[in-house]
């Protein structure tokens, strides 16, 4: 049993000796969070248009149709964004029973072309200032009023294009303004 009790004594003896050891410091406290500024979130750019090969697709150049009469059963349909500027203009010249096709624009050769979802056809055009806007140059291409593009552009599935040489494509949309001068000049 001697062994049993050296142990003991050394027990003993041990124990006040670790009643001598400091405590230990608590742990430390987490440093506080630190707010992190958070960035303002970038507005994702809107996408762009859709490219596509078939002209049916592209975006509409931009404006609204505007139906003007005037005297003498003649009338005209103007498109573009404001007033008395336009990009495209039907006009009807009763007496004559004529339709001319204008499209505004320094720029276009000595054609234009007019597509639609049923036919595509090129005209000739004269350049001249027009009349009523000195400062603008049309592009002009004159028609019977009995003619069949006529009825394809007014007809054309929601939209048609008018294309010229140097300048880019106008995808207008077909709206009852264009039958109503077409109508107008037919009597």
């Amino acid at each position: 049993m001697r062994r049993s009790s050296v142990f003991a004594s050394i027990a003993l003896v041990a124990l006040p000796l670790a009643a001598c050891v400091a405590p230990s410091a608590p742990p430390p406290r987490p440093a506080p969070p630190v707010a992190v500024p958070t960035p303002a979130p970038t507005p994702t750019p809107p996408p762009p248009p859709p490219t596509s090969a078939d002209w049916r697709d592209w975006p509409l150049t931009p404006g609204n149709w505007r139906y003007a009469p005037s005297g003498s059963g003649n009338s005209s349909a103007v498109y573009g964004s404001v007033a008395p500027d336009f990009v495209f203009r039907i006009s009807c010249a009763a007496d004559r029973r004529s339709i001319t096709l204008e499209r505004a624009s320094s720029l276009g050769g000595s054609s234009m072309t007019i597509r639609t979802t049923s036919t595509a056809r090129t005209l000739p055009t004269l350049a001249a200032q027009h009349p009523d806007s000195p400062p603008v140059m049309t592009h002009a291409a004159a028609l019977p009023a009995n003619d069949s593009l006529l009825d394809a552009i007014g007809y054309s599935r929601g939209r048609f294009i008018v294309e010229s040489a140097g300048a880019p494509p106008l995808v207008i949309p077909a709206w009852s303004e264009i039958q109503r001068v077409i109508e107008d000049c037919r009597g």
